[in-house]
């Protein structure tokens, strides 16, 4: 059996879980950073190597200006609250996406972040911010053409935002919404998918524990036989 070195998440249903249990969105959204806590402790008790995090995409900018701003706020709490915390428990953090749009202030804090825990090996926490994939491609090839490179595999790899690293072992979609939202369409070519009917507040420790477990029985052929 093989463990999955790489797990990438897209956090789905905060809002409507807030709607539905405490009538707000935000709370939802409140609420969910606690999961993101849990989630990354259980990775590095099952020595999960690579988490991605769905955190804010390209699209969400469509959101309500209120909402944004208590995402955007409640981003600057976690890093400011925790960074610390992952320092100390050997988390790096990396940020893929371009994230220019956010605030000259998150700006700051999240390369004092990354800089901070830039040496750390026992997981790396991937944060995917004001990230779409299809921009990440197109991004990829005008470096390609800047830098007078040929267009190949190789080189598109090596000019996207996750340059250096694995691509996903496991995709998990929580909220019961089965589609991959512009979220590493690259990368995820032979990842095993899993769509959760949860809501990412919901979502827990064991539930992680089942789908690490299942994929450890999963022989993947590559295309192979």
């Amino acid at each position: 059996m093989i463990s999955p070195k790489h797990v990438a998440i897209i956090m789905d249903g905060n809002g409507r879980w807030g709607l539905k249990n405490k009538k707000s969105r935000n709370l939802g959204h409140k609420t969910g950073l606690k999961t993101v806590e849990k989630i990354i402790k259980s990775s590095i008790k099952n020595k999960i190597k690579y988490l991605t995090l769905y955190a804010f995409s390209t699209e969400n900018w469509k959101r309500p200006k209120t909402e944004i701003k208590f995402l955007i706020n409640l981003l600057e709490f976690f890093l400011k609250e925790k960074i610390n915390i992952l320092d100390k428990n050997q988390i790096k953090l990396k940020v893929i996406g371009n994230i220019k749009k956010f605030p000259n202030k998150i700006q700051s804090i999240l390369k004092s972040a990354q800089i901070k825990t830039y040496k750390n090996k026992r997981l790396h926490l991937i944060l995917a911010l004001n990230y779409g994939s299809k921009k990440e491609l197109v991004n990829a090839l005008q470096l390609i053409n800047s830098k007078k490179m040929k267009v190949t595999e190789s080189s598109v790899e090596k000019n996207l935002y996750t340059k250096g690293i694995p691509n996903p072992d496991i995709l998990i979609r929580t909220g019961n919404t089965n589609r991959l939202s512009n979220f590493l369409l690259w990368q995820l070519s032979y990842s095993e998918i899993f769509f959760i009917k949860k809501m990412w507040p919901d979502f827990n420790e064991n539930d992680y524990k089942k789908i690490l477990d299942k994929f450890k029985k999963i022989k993947r052929n590559f295309g192979n036989i």
